[in-house]
């Protein structure tokens, strides 16, 4: 299953460009589900296309009416509150969009089109799994999820008796399973668009977005920019001025990634013709970013991770147990070390080529001599010396 994700920020048409997309790939007889939290525009209900409303609070309503219904069973004496009284909590919406991109993926379509919003939600929706991993990490950490399967057995075997915990035991795997159907991090399984129009700003916000995406591995595959029309014969100071702020915007935004123009229209599009008629062929996604892998250089390692446009100022690094934590552009990622890496303390730490496509956070690491056997260590820092030209 391919993913294709359209974001951009509000009134940018992102909704309607997300359907143009969903309806074309349908024409051209893939099996296709849009994934939208909005209103879809008319003429989206065509032949091999099936279309999943993200709800936040229905979907809430749901999920409370089924695991607030056991936790009611097994704690008799706690008042819960119906589906109809829940208050959804902040976050809500990205984790709707989750579980009905979860939905569309159980029907096995060739292409899942996610209206994923404006930029910021877009970025929070792609690190969304990954975190929701962290947590489930902190909160049932091995020697927990260990104790937790002999309490499961004693209670099958009804030798315990069924407690709320429990109930939380029960749902941990149904969600693990659920979050690894769900790759938006990868970009050779979901590829990411952008929606702008050609404004003063489109540019920079753009890069922050493209810096926030690489902080979970992903970048932008291009941006579609919604453009004026054709300027009248007779056009004015206004259009004029108007069509010489657009040009200097686009070539920003070409800057930053590649450009694919769309045409404003004077009315939404109204049929699936029009919508089918508003987006171009789109070209292939480039190349993404490689994986980090860890570089043996002279007295270690290196690790490298891709971060356009990131600003010195912006970028924090900081290593807990087994993880880098990574922040910058104002989003976060715990990256799990392999493990040649966790047997490594962290030795340096660089941003290079700040504020272009370029910049990387470059790390060191050198071999911990606490966790690494005397033998293979003095073998490695014998290969480092060597590697150096020293005797």
């Amino acid at each position: 299953m391919r993913t294709l994700l359209f974001t951009g920020p509000g009134g940018a048409g992102t909704t309607t460009v997300a359907a143009a997309a969903a309806v074309r790939a349908a024409g051209a007889g893939e099996r296709v589900v849009l994934v939208t939290g909005q209103e879809p525009p008319p003429g989206v209900h065509v032949d091999g296309l099936a279309v999943v409303r993200a709800d936040a609070r229905a979907g809430l309503e749901r999920l409370w009416a089924r695991w607030g219904a056991e936790l009611a069973a097994t704690a008799p004496d706690l008042t819960l509150p119906p589906a109809t009284s829940v208050v959804p909590l902040p976050g809500a919406p990205e984790l709707a969009l989750l579980a009905a991109l979860g939905r569309a993926a159980d029907g096995d379509p060739d292409l899942v089109v996610l209206d994923a919003g404006p930029l910021e939600a877009a970025t929070a929706l792609v690190g969304l799994p990954g975190a929701l991993r962290w947590w489930l990490d902190q909160a049932l950490p091995t020697r927990l999820r260990m104790l937790g399967a002999v309490r499961t057995a004693a209670v099958r075997a009804g030798t315990l008796r069924r407690g709320p915990a429990d109930v939380a035991l029960a749902a941990v795997p149904e969600l693990e399973a659920w979050l690894d159907r769900l790759d938006l991090a990868d970009p050779s399984a979901t590829e990411v668009r952008v929606v702008a129009v050609p404004r003063p700003g489109a540019a920079a916000a753009l890069r922050r977005a493209t810096t926030a995406l690489a902080v979970h591995g992903q970048s932008p595959a291009g941006v579609l920019a919604r453009v004026l029309p054709e300027p009248p014969a007779d056009a004015g100071g206004w259009w004029r001025a108007r069509a010489a702020e657009q040009e200097a915007a686009l070539a920003a935004l070409a800057a930053v990634a590649g450009v694919v123009t769309v045409p404003e229209s004077a009315e939404a599009p109204r049929d699936t013709v029009a919508l089918a008629a508003l987006l171009p062929d789109l070209p292939g996604p480039a190349a993404g970013p490689s994986p980090a892998a860890p570089e043996r250089v002279e007295g270690g390692w290196r690790l490298t991770l891709p971060l356009p446009f990131a600003e010195r100022a912006d970028v924090g690094l900081t290593r807990w147990e087994d993880d880098l934590v990574l922040t910058a552009a104002g989003t976060r990622r715990s990256l799990r070390l392999d493990a040649l890496l966790r047997r490594c303390v962290v030795t340096s730490g660089s941003l290079a080529e700040p504020a272009t496509a370029r910049a990387r956070l470059e790390v060191g690491f050198a071999a911990d001599p606490q966790q690494w056997p005397a033998d293979l260590l003095a073998a490695q820092q014998t290969d480092a010396a060597d590697e150096g030209g020293t005797p």
